[in-house]
């Protein structure tokens, strides 16, 4: 039986449609709108019809509606748009390269939905100009880089572009040797299943392109197992059979993530249906993120209970948080200290090297702790000391 043929009778094979104005949603008063209305300008907004089903509209503090509805506290001053300094690794126009063996290509300026917390919401707003519908230079950049086996397709959502167009990407990728994974960095079978339900010839396209050495990797967002319904895990299924590997990331979010039972349950769900766990990601210091943010502290200890409830399998994430310096990882905590390891870095010189810090807890991000003497990071006195330079 033919991958495109194995949807059940029972999954519609609906379609969903896309909300790009507030005002269409019924089920929020007309004052609530009004005060919305300004989020909504400054922070793009967007969801569509059978995503909104997921939303228990009697409660306010719903965490489905958290993740995809403005809250005004988004317009507070705090933080920046770009909180890892992705113009940094930016290594052509859409292409970012920060860890030795994976690029980044941005191919697309457009989600499913917009997650309230997003750390590239800079990327949906009308001056944005470093997604490149155009890839050609990054994958020229690709080319000349041996070192490059990983390249992840991301933006915004890659499977927001039309098959035709995915399908070329994917070609001039194959045609790379080097290039050995191609990641897609998705929120799709959560925010709108029916994208991989109704659409054979993506399936058939990941099938094409996946071989005994050369992979296509789905980098899944869940962040709440409600989200998890019949018709995402009819679309999970059909990505598995074509032959991707599906793995989950997500941020730890205030609302909607940051309860240990709920990290938990999505856990074990997603460890039954062979989609792993990867990384849980501390949430960036972005504008606008303010309401969403948990410090590093109590972060820790909400995914050590979380793993107390979770089989071998279900835990095998790490958390770590996506510096400007790299991928750093929060090994533990103790009474004085706050004990940290670079899983990738930006400089070689960093690789696993171990960070221990004093115990903050009140710090979100790794630039707010005080590192112990002895054990200070290269990285910031040789970056503090050409910023002051440059000052």
């Amino acid at each position: 039986m033919a991958v495109s043929d194995t949807a059940t009778a029972t999954t519609k094979r609906r379609r969903a449609k896309y909300i790009l104005n507030i005002d269409r949603i019924a089920q929020i008063s007309d004052d609530e709108k009004k005060r919305l209305k300004a989020v909504s300008q400054r922070f793009a907004f967007r969801t569509n019809d059978y995503y909104l089903t997921l939303i228990d509209w009697d409660d306010p503090n719903d965490p489905i509606r958290q993740l995809v509805i403005p809250q005004e506290r988004e317009l507070n001053d705090w933080g920046r748009l770009d909180a890892s300094n992705e113009a940094s690794i930016t290594v052509a126009r859409g292409a970012q390269h920060k860890y030795g063996t994976t690029v980044l290509l941005l191919v697309n300026e457009a989600c499913g939905a917009y997650c309230r917390y997003c750390f590239r919401k800079r990327l949906f707003m009308n001056d944005n100009d470093e997604v490149s519908y155009d890839i050609t230079p990054g994958l020229d950049y690709i080319r000349e880089h041996p070192e490059v086996s990983n390249v992840l397709l991301t933006g915004g959502d890659p499977m927001i572009l039309q098959t035709p167009k995915l399908q070329e990407i994917f070609e001039e990728l194959r045609a790379i040797d080097h290039v050995k994974i191609i990641r897609i960095g998705t929120k799709m079978p959560a925010f709108n299943p029916f994208r991989f339900i109704n659409d054979p010839e993506l399936l058939e396209l990941i099938r094409a392109n996946t071989y005994d050495d050369k992979r296509v990797y789905f980098m899944c967002h869940f962040d709440h197992p409600r989200e998890l319904t019949e018709e995402c895990l009819e679309g999970l299924r059909l990505i598995q059979a074509a032959g991707a590997v599906c793995v989950n990331q997500n941020p730890i979010i205030r609302g909607i993530s940051d309860s240990p039972e709920v990290m938990a349950e999505l856990w074990n769900r997603l460890s039954y249906i062979g989609v792993p766990q990867y990384y849980v990601f501390q949430g960036r210091p972005t504008e606008g993120n303010e309401p969403f943010e948990v410090p590093i502290v109590e972060a820790y200890f909400k995914i050590e209970e979380a793993k107390k409830l979770c089989s071998g399998l279900a835990k095998r994430t790490k958390y770590c948080m996506s510096h400007e310096a790299g991928k750093v990882e929060i090994l533990g905590v103790d009474r004085k200290h706050i004990y940290l390891k670079f899983h990738r870095a930006k400089y070689a010189r960093d690789e696993q090297r171990l960070i221990v810090c004093e115990r903050d807890d009140d710090a979100y991000w790794l630039d707010q702790l005080k590192p112990v003497a002895g054990y200070k990071n290269e990285y910031y006195r040789e970056e503090q000391t050409a910023k002051a330079g440059a000052a």
